[in-house]
C-alpha cells in the first residue's frame, strides 16, 4: 500500500524503503538519518522544545546538520511513496514533497522566530506531504 510506505518513512526515514523491499537503499538512508540526527542534535532539540525550553532547544541544535534534514526527510518520504506504485508520474508526484521540504527548510532557517520551533518545522514539512498524498492518491 502506497500511503503505508510513505507513513513508515515519515516515522523513520528508510523504513518506507524497507517496506518496499529496497534493502540497500533502506540501510543507506537509515545510516544517513542517524548520522544527521546525532550530529545535528535534533532529538535533543525536540525534547527540550516540547518541554518548554524553546531557547535551549535552539542553542542545542547544530544548524550545520539541521538544515540538511528537511530536504532529506521530504525526499525519503517521496521516494517511499513514489516507488511503491509502478508507473507513477514522477514529476507531479514530487511537487507536494518539494513544497514540504522547502517549507521545512525555511522553518529551520527562521526557527528562532517561531513559538514552538521543532513542532512548527515538523508540521510545515508533514502537512503539505500528507495533503499531496491525498490529492495525488490516484496518480
Amino acid at each position: 500500500m502506497r500511503n503505508l510506505a510513505a507513513l513508515f518513512s515519515m516515522l523513520m526515514p528508510g523504513f518506507g524503503q524497507l517496506y518496499n523491499k529496497q534493502f540497500l537503499k533502506s540501510v543507506f538512508l537509515l545510516i544517513v538519518e542517524h548520522y544527521d540526527n546525532v550530529l545535528g542534535r535534533i532529538n535533543t532539540a525536540i525534547h527540550l522544545d516540547f518541554n518548554g525550553f524553546h531557547q535551549k532547544a535552539l542553542e542545542a541544535a547544530n544548524f550545520q546538520y539541521v538544515l540538511f534534514y528537511p530536504g532529506f526527510y521530504a525526499y525519503t518520504v517521496w521516494d517511499a511513496w513514489y516507488y511503491s506504485k509502478p508507473n507513477a508520474d514522477k514529476t507531479k508526484s514530487a511537487i507536494p514533497f518539494l513544497i514540504g521540504g522547502f517549507l521545512g527548510e525555511f522553518g529551520a532557517i527562521f526557527s528562532s522566530r517561531l513559538p514552538i520551533p521543532t513542532l512548527t518545522v515538523g508540521l510545515l514539512m508533514v502537512v503539505p506531504m500528507i495533503t499531496g498524498m491525498f490529492i495525488l492518491r490516484n496518480q
